[in-house]
């Protein structure tokens, strides 16, 4: 019976030479370092490994919920957006419609103060023509009285506001005169002049002084009928009557005479002044 081959393996030429070097002694000090070391880097490693496992579970999350949040800030934006615009929209309706309206209340107040002024204009014009035309029939009355009187010794009745004053006064022919007295049966000068003139809407002073200057100086060449005769300076005149044509005038003369008409030859006036 044949023995089994045992193969043979080559060997290193230095194997069978033990190594030279001897093992060091390895103190605890050291070895509690390496320990440290490797729990160190163990823990390291473990702090890595699971700040790696919540890294790679964040970006799961983040998919799921960011299209939500961005669909609702998309349509918060969307909301906030109109809102502004429709906001500008109103607020610049609104001006639009400021501006009209003071536009408008600027055109009718100007319209306003151009037709005042037109409306004062045609007051005016009619106010003229009225003042003319009564001048026009005054002097009128005047003419017709002054001729038609001029061979009398009484003045014919008339019509008009001159008329009316010269037809009140020669109704008063042979009242009396009193000192302060006002009518209707006794007077003195100035109030049978007051009265005459209220009769066509003419307030006049009470007293001669006043009346001598409560109208538009005249002269006695250009005196005409209507016009207040007086006697003494004007402001301090101390007798008043009316002159009715023909040269002559009717007044309260005085206690004796009462209301008369008289000749200006025969007393003539200091001044006269017209308020007709």
């Amino acid at each position: 019976m044949e023995e089994p081959l045992i193969p043979v393996v080559p060997m290193s030429h230095t194997a069978h030479i033990r190594s030279h070097r001897k093992p060091r002694p390895r103190s605890s000090s050291a070895l509690a370092m390496r320990a440290g070391v490797a729990g160190g880097v163990l823990s390291t490693l473990a702090v890595a490994g699971a700040a790696g496992s919540a890294n790679a579970a964040e970006p799961v999350t983040q998919t799921i919920e960011l299209p939500t949040l961005t669909s609702d800030m998309t349509a918060q934006v969307a909301e906030s957006a109109e809102v502004t615009q429709q906001a500008a929209a109103d607020y610049q309706l609104r001006a639009e419609r400021d501006a009209a309206a003071a536009k408008a209340a600027k055109q009718a107040k100007a319209d306003l103060a151009d037709a005042k002024k037109k409306a004062e204009a045609k007051q005016k014009a009619e106010d003229a023509r009225k003042a003319a035309a009564e001048r026009a029939n005054r002097s009128s009355e005047r003419t017709t009285l002054t001729s038609t009187s001029a061979d009398s010794d009484v003045p014919a009745p008339a019509s008009g506001s001159v008329g009316t004053v010269v037809n009140f006064l020669k109704a008063q022919l042979g009242d009396a005169y009193v000192m302060g007295a006002s009518g209707p049966d006794a007077w003195d000068c100035s109030s049978l002049v007051q009265a005459a003139y209220k009769q066509v809407g003419v307030d006049l002073p009470r007293v001669s002084q006043d009346q001598s200057v409560a109208g538009t100086p005249v002269s006695l060449s250009n005196v005409q009928v209507g016009d207040i005769l007086y006697w003494g300076g004007a402001g301090s005149a101390y007798h008043v009557g009316v002159y009715i044509g023909g040269g002559q005038y009717l007044d309260a003369a005085n206690p004796s005479k009462g209301v008369v008409i008289q000749d200006l030859s025969g007393y003539p006036a200091s001044g006269a002044v017209r308020v007709l």
